[in-house]
């Protein structure tokens, strides 16, 4: 069972879907100008943010979206469990989550513009590569997913996390297709 949250204030409006124990968190969004264009972020894994609290991830999500002119913005995750420490996703049994997958579609299906922005951690069982193989067959059914875009790549190309990078960081395609990803990094088979 899932539960979600809804939070409404003058400013934001936003909501997140959690589990029934509240440790994996499926889906968090943030609405402030409903005309405006949507924003999906995909990141690692959540942390402490969620329906009524932003953590210093999706404060800096936020401030990004504002500045490139969107009004709203989703963050899904390759890792659905909650975890203050990626470390921590290695000690669980399951990190992704049930419904992790049919999130991150429903999330980038209705965005605008998509943000591949989960850091060097997204190697952790090849879930990088799960991902992106998941895009691009939903992309090749249903023609659905907007084009990737990243904040640039760290040195193994994975797409950089939002949390300190400079204000001014400007979005750029991202870089690679699967076959092209999998032939740069090391983990792929």
């Amino acid at each position: 069972m899932l539960k979600s949250q809804v939070i409404q204030n003058q400013d934001i409006q936003g909501g997140a879907i959690f589990d029934q124990d509240h440790r994996y968190r499926y889906l968090l969004w943030r609405t402030w100008e409903l005309a405006a264009p949507r924003l999906a972020f995909v990141m690692l894994n959540p942390s402490t943010a969620d329906a009524h609290t932003n953590d210093p991830t999706i404060r800096r999500c936020i401030s990004f979206a504002q500045s490139w002119g969107y009004g709203s913005l989703e963050v899904v995750n390759l890792f659905a469990r909650m975890a203050t420490h990626p470390r921590q996703l290695q000690q669980v049994t399951d990190p992704v989550g049930v419904e992790c997958d049919r999130h991150l579609i429903g999330a980038i299906s209705r965005a605008d513009r998509v943000i591949l922005a989960w850091g060097k951690g997204g190697s952790l069982y090849q879930r990088d590569r799960s991902v992106l193989q998941l895009l691009t067959h939903h992309r090749a059914n249903h023609c659905v997913v907007p084009p990737l875009y990243c904040l640039g790549v760290t040195q193994n190309g994975q797409p950089r996390h939002p949390l300190y990078l400079r204000r001014n960081t400007q979005l750029s395609p991202f870089p690679l297709s699967i076959p092209d990803f999998c032939n740069k990094t090391s983990f792929c088979s």
